[in-house]
């Protein structure tokens, strides 16, 4: 059964810095685009940042630009995004996500695109 497992969220205090991270289980990704999404109450699951399989593309949401940072280590079969200068507006749910065809990149920005899910670390950030 192939799994993504997120952990990592917590509250921590404007301006402040989070790591969350998403363990894949069950198959390996390290042939796949894999990505982060966030969805906070009352809007619609956005975009915030991708990487392809090789780590050498990666895309991210204008919001968040300069501020985060989308890695991953295939040997553990992890992603990674590092959250630095955090803003209230950055409180949301954030889920991995990663795709099922192969060496497939494109942007990474539509939900479409990919077809495993994890179950979502709560990110909160106060002000």
């Amino acid at each position: 059964q192939v799994q993504l497992v997120e952990s990592g969220g917590g509250l921590v205090q404007a301006g402040g810095s989070l790591r969350v991270s998403c363990l894949a289980s069950g198959r390996t990704f390290s042939s796949n685009t894999m990505g982060w999404f966030r969805q906070a109450p009352g809007k619609e699951r956005e975009f915030v940042a991708a990487i392809d399989w090789s780590g050498t593309s990666r895309n991210y949401a204008d919001s968040v630009k300069g501020r985060f940072t989308i890695s991953r280590d295939n040997a553990k079969n992890t992603m990674y995004l590092q959250m630095n200068s955090l803003k209230p507006e950055d409180t949301a749910v954030y889920y991995c996500a990663a795709t099922a065809i192969p060496y497939h990149f494109g942007t990474g920005y539509s939900t479409g695109m990919y077809n495993y899910w994890g179950q979502g670390t709560q990110v909160t950030v106060s002000s």
